[in-house]
């Protein structure tokens, strides 16, 4: 982790675009089980307006409690398809993210975000189309008075994120995949699908979860004991 404020790197490494489209492909619940059960944020971290799901590389932006300076600095290190991850380096409920940034982001090519803090102009974001991702909807406004950075690695609902990152958004919450997990994280996320899609066969035709599952010979092993009604239980004791 960097401690230094004031800086912002201009050039970070991505994930390949293919890569980011199959991510997306798969959302945010199946490659966090994909991935081993890592990279999920703070669920109190949730979708300002729900019917999205989006990947991109994160550009992460570090600011202070009530200031959100750093955002028009990091809004520059914008590419097309990139996600604007936003940490605070201590808790803060203000609304950092409104109208004027949407419509800048939509000019750029700005995916989607995800703050570590509250957004506001819910209405009109909703709008403008562009999704977000943050710990609540706060009208309270910031100033613009303390450096931050810009692109540096940050925590972000209790997950690192370096920049660079891929970030799955949807419904269910956000998921972060490390640059170098990459290939990990799709070889895991398409044996998942996989048997995932095996297993909605079967539910279709009314098997039942505790044989799809085999999970009656440890029910058993564990003395799970069935009865044939409430007389028989009571016979039994």
């Amino acid at each position: 982790m960097l401690s230094k404020t004031g800086v912002v790197i201009k050039n970070i490494p991505r994930a390949d675009k293919k890569d980011i489209a199959e991510f997306e492909e798969y959302g945010a619940t199946t490659i966090y089980e994909g991935q081993g059960r890592y990279g999920n944020l703070d669920h109190n971290i949730k979708p300002v307006i729900g019917g999205h799901r989006i990947a991109g590389s994160a550009v992460t932006c570090l600011v202070h409690p009530g200031d959100n300076w750093m955002i028009f600095v990091a809004m520059e290190m914008i590419k097309p398809g990139d996600i604007l991850v936003v940490a605070s380096t201590a808790p803060c409920t203000d609304g950092y993210f409104g109208e004027l940034f949407a419509n800048n982001g939509t000019a750029l090519g700005l995916k989607g975000v995800v703050l570590d803090v509250c957004a506001r102009d819910a209405a009109d974001l909703k709008r403008i189309g562009i999704p977000v991702w943050s710990r609540g909807i706060n009208s309270k406004g910031t100033v613009k008075e303390t450096l931050g950075s810009v692109n540096v690695p940050v925590i972000v609902g209790g997950q690192l994120i370096t920049p660079g990152d891929t970030i799955i958004a949807d419904d269910d919450g956000v998921t972060v995949v490390p640059l170098e997990r990459t290939e990990h994280a799709l070889e895991g996320s398409r044996k998942r699908s996989k048997e995932e899609d095996e297993k909605r066969i079967k539910f279709k035709q009314g098997i039942l979860g505790l044989d799809v599952y085999d999970m009656r010979p440890k029910l058993e092993e564990y003395g799970l004991t069935y009865y044939e009604d409430l007389k028989d239980y009571k016979d039994s004791l």
